[in-house]
């Protein structure tokens, strides 16, 4: 079987800004990942956006 290839992502919180989970995202998907998740700064759920690792 053939590998399929993933980058590395970070998900930042849409409100405080942090980067506060990674995940992984393969290379033919073109639209950014949007999930809700627990932000432990803002001390609830949020909308985490796809940035990019610098």
């Amino acid at each position: 079987m053939a590998k399929v290839k993933k980058n590395v992502i970070f998900l930042k919180c849409s409100i405080c800004d942090s980067r506060n989970y990674t995940s992984y995202k393969s290379k033919n998907m073109q639209e950014k990942v949007e999930r809700k998740k627990y932000c432990p700064k803002c001390n609830k759920h949020t909308l985490h956006v796809e940035t990019k690792i610098k």
